[in-house]
């Protein structure tokens, strides 16, 4: 099962922050895991706001008490949590969004990231500029982006996976995957779904002026199908799924467009995907189809990076 032990939380009262902090909590209590919830001010008050003729000093004890003020505002926020017994710390940052955040883990070690995504209409609304955007693309560790006002409690979730050629090794991120979506359905209790959307080279010939006959096209079309299911069945083989319901889908097109699909048609509360291209570049995320995916759903996403993956944000800025 995956545990975590070093969660970060971030909290952004304008947003609604509720099921993420419901969600971030529920995680530390079972894996008896540190919570930390950090608010990041992006712009100081004004220090116009300070009485004229005040020094520097005194404008600069205006704004420190204005991160007192936000500190102490967590405090109370997280003093319930503390008396149900969870390990919990609050910190506030002045940076980017995006960049406190992934600063922190750098800094800290967390082991995954929590937030809303900014926008109340769900992901689908989020910019390829935004804080939630840019914390998937950079953020080393998993990022969890919950969609604003989401259940307390999921009912199917989903892993997209892309094992490859048969003949090929195993990618370590359709492996890390699959442990974190099943982990994550046995602590819920919930359905877990398992897509691999493929296709091959030939699939779409013109059946009315190729020159290749049926029996060839079919044959085509077995053998694919074949290497396909040997494929996703060695990296289930990877996973211990034995006491889950699950349900393994296999659907042939763009990935694109049907893993969208399946989200819909099932109710998905929650996608587990990976974030990167096979392969991999230092430093860049999202890889084309995660991307096309995420501006087409509406649930709660989970983004996992391959192993090696470098953040592009520097620990000082």
């Amino acid at each position: 099962m995956q545990r975590f032990k070093n969660i970060l939380m971030l909290y952004n009262q304008s947003v609604g922050d509720e099921a993420a902090l419901d969600r971030a909590t529920a995680l530390a209590k079972r894996n008896g895991a540190r919570l930390t919830v950090l608010e990041v001010i992006e712009r100081l008050p004004s220090l116009a706001a300070a009485p004229f003729g005040s020094s520097v000093s005194e404008q600069r004890d205006l704004q420190g008490r204005y991160f007192d003020e936000r500190r102490a505002l967590l405090e109370r926020l997280v003093d319930p949590l503390r008396r149900d017994g969870v390990q919990v710390d609050v910190a506030v940052a002045q940076d980017k969004v995006f960049l406190a955040i992934v600063r922190a883990v750098l800094r800290d070690g967390f082991d995954l990231v929590v937030m809303t995504a900014d926008s109340l209409r769900g992901l689908r609304s989020i910019t390829f500029g935004s804080n939630s955007m840019h914390v998937m693309r950079k953020c080393p560790c998993p990022v969890w982006v919950m969609k604003p006002k989401a259940e307390r409690r999921f009912h199917r979730i989903l892993a997209a996976v892309d094992p490859g050629p048969a003949d090929a090794p195993l990618n370590p991120l359709d492996v890390k995957i699959l442990e974190m979506a099943s982990s994550l359905a046995r602590m819920e209790g919930c359905r877990l779904d398992i897509v691999n959307a493929w296709d091959y080279v030939g699939a779409d010939l013109d059946t009315s002026r190729s020159e290749i006959d049926d029996t060839i096209r079919e044959r085509l079309h077995t053998v694919n199908t074949s290497a396909r299911e040997a494929a996703i069945k060695r990296l289930l083989g990877k996973v211990d799924l034995e006491d889950l319901s699950y349900e393994l889908h296999l659907p042939r097109g763009n990935p694109s467009l049907l893993i969208p699909q399946l989200v819909a048609e099932h109710a998905v509360d929650l996608i587990v995907m990976g974030t990167a291209t096979r392969g991999g570049i230092a430093g860049f995320l999202i890889g084309t189809t995660a991307e096309d995916v995420l501006r087409q759903v509406d649930c709660s996403v989970l983004t996992i990076k391959p192993d090696g993956f470098v953040s592009p944000v520097a620990l000082e800025g």
